[in-house]
């Protein structure tokens, strides 16, 4: 879902008759820490112009990470990327300001910090949450240095998923990775659940499927589905859905503030995002 504290927008869901109101993508409402099981996935960190913003992606070559279009579109600047699955127990996060917000990163200024700098690309046919026949919710980061000692993600075959529609999606358990906000209960104060941004760290869990469109995977992020182990949240944009050990879809958008319902995903296995995608590849 969109990075962290940008959650006002509305989104067209991706449903096929009716349209509800939905929210840019989100963290990882149930699940655990994921410690090194996922070492190719990453938090990118980006200024836009109001605001900086963070979200996860997945590296696919030693040069390329995946996310989402609304992680890219309209960066300012340079983007921030690092590996570390724990990033900080408490606030603060150790990641450094831009002198010049309005500029956003540079590269001098987060190669300091001992980050990877890159630059984002967005998909050009990316509907901004409008069309949901033309969704094309992907973006990419090329770094300007290659990574070592970490393999990258295998990317699913074009149209993979068209093995697993319905009734076979609903028996499919993805699993989902991102840096996003852990919902869970306060440790003073009310009790009702709520996302929570510290911990800050890469966390993974799994959910079935609920529905297949062209251009989107829907999940049941339901923790009390006793078939997954929760949903995504605030922060978990771009991060990646795996199926098999491959690649199928990034983080997009969620239905509630407390991101514990269906999960909306970009399909990276359909031809209009695999073609861009090989341009850069």
């Amino acid at each position: 879902m969109r990075s962290l504290a940008r959650v006002t927008m509305a989104l067209f869901a991706a449903t096929l008759a009716v349209l509800t109101l939905a929210m840019p993508a989100q963290a990882i409402t149930g699940g655990e820490p994921d410690g090194e099981r996922h070492p190719h996935v990453g938090l990118i960190l980006f200024y836009q112009p109001d605001g900086r913003f963070r979200c996860s992606a997945t590296l696919v070559s030693p040069t390329v990470l995946v996310t989402a279009a609304h992680c890219t579109k309209g960066t300012l600047g340079k983007t921030l990327v690092t590996f570390t699955s724990v990033i900080a127990k408490e606030p603060p996060a150790p990641f450094p300001v831009a002198a010049d917000p309005s500029k956003g990163y540079t590269a001098a200024e987060i190669t300091r910090a001992g980050a990877l700098s890159g630059t984002a690309y967005s998909h050009p046919e990316y509907s901004d949450f409008t069309d949901l026949d033309n969704w094309n919710d992907v973006g990419v980061i090329v770094l300007d240095k290659a990574v070592s000692g970490i393999t990258p993600a295998k990317i699913a075959p074009s149209r993979f998923l068209d093995d697993y529609r319905p009734p076979a999606l609903s028996k499919t358990l993805f699993e989902f990775v991102g840096y996003g906000t852990e919902v869970r209960k306060p440790v003073t104060g009310p009790q009702k659940p709520q996302p929570m941004s510290y911990p800050l760290q890469r966390r993974y869990t799994t959910q079935p499927g609920q529905k297949l469109t062209e251009q989107i995977l829907q999940a049941n992020g339901n923790y009390h589905d006793t078939r997954g182990g929760g949903g995504t949240c605030f922060g978990d944009s771009g991060g990646p859905v795996f199926l098999k050990g491959q690649l199928v879809a990034v983080t997009s958008y969620g239905y509630t503030e407390n991101c514990r319902y269906l999960g909306g995903y970009q399909r990276i296995d359909i031809p209009v995002v695999q073609d861009w995608l090989n341009g850069y590849l």
